[in-house]
């Protein structure tokens, strides 16, 4: 049975993936900076900045899941998060390169190509957005994402760890369905800095476990959304109501495609998306 530390357990995300991979058959051991109030696996308290702690929980660990994050631009100061999640996720790989784990996933951001938190309403230069579009973060905590990609590149550099990076967007779980998309799906005027994408919890557990349990990946940064946009107009309807002047259009958006691109995530992985919004909603 393999052994893999997953951070980041007491968030919205972490519960999913933790039982996913214990469903999955492996020895999981939870990590966070507070415990989780119904831990499904073994669970540490811990704080990542830490670079000592970060060895001991990595001690005898075949596979790394790095989660644990400051999850966005405004809920700290912009020096505490860019401090806390890039010296996290360096002090992490560090101690798993050391340590001979030849394995990791780490979670990026679609925030990391600069619309989310833009003041000056950044616009795509096209659409749907996939992982060759410039990142042009204004915020500490899009920026500290694209350090921690290349934080990423440098370890595998050294001696060849494969760590794949996955740029999530907006995360969502059984009670995000039924307590918000209500709101969401029939407003244009709303997640427009997302492409109005999301992603279910349980389809970004799978994608993780693909991504240890695959070979020879080196560095692989991947976006990973839904096939579909999270409202009920078309992705066209969506861009001429909130991005008329982009033009470059490289895929259909005739219907509900996304407009965060994964098409290289599936091929990469061999991942596609199980869960949509369209079968969890009652509108």
């Amino acid at each position: 049975m393999k052994k893999v530390v997953i951070t980041g357990v007491a968030g919205r995300l972490g519960p999913y993936v933790v039982e996913h991979f214990v469903e999955s058959g492996y020895k999981v051991l939870g990590v966070d900076i507070v415990r989780p109030e119904n831990p499904k696996a073994d669970h540490r308290v811990a704080d990542l900045t830490n670079l000592g702690e970060c060895y001991g929980l990595l001690h005898g660990a075949d596979a790394l899941i790095h989660l644990a994050a400051i999850p966005n631009a405004v809920s700290t100061t912009s020096e505490v998060t860019f401090r806390n999640n890039v010296m996290s996720t360096y002090n992490l790989l560090e101690a798993a390169d050391n340590l001979g784990i030849k394995k990791a996933v780490t979670a990026s951001s679609e925030s990391s190509y600069g619309l989310v938190f833009s003041k000056k309403r950044l616009a795509p230069q096209y659409v749907p957005m996939d992982e060759n579009h410039p990142c042009l973060p204004e915020d500490s905590y899009a920026l500290g994402k694209i350090v921690e990609e290349e934080t990423a590149r440098a370890i595998n550099r050294r001696n060849g760890m494969q760590i794949v990076a996955l740029r999530i967007g907006n995360v969502i779980t059984k009670e995000v369905y039924e307590n918000n998309f209500a709101g969401w799906c029939n407003d244009p005027n709303q997640r427009s800095v997302i492409l109005w994408s999301y992603i279910d919890a349980r389809d970004i557990a799978t994608a993780c476990r693909l991504a240890i349990e695959k070979d020879g990946l080196g560095v692989q940064v991947l976006n990973i959304a839904a096939d579909d946009n999270c409202t009920t107009l078309t992705s066209a309807e969506l861009m001429k109501h909130g991005f008329p002047e982009v033009t470059d259009i490289r895929g259909p958006i005739d219907g509900y495609q996304t407009l965060l691109c994964n098409k290289k995530i599936k091929e990469v992985l061999g991942w596609k998306p199980e869960h949509f919004w369209r079968d969890n909603v009652k509108l």
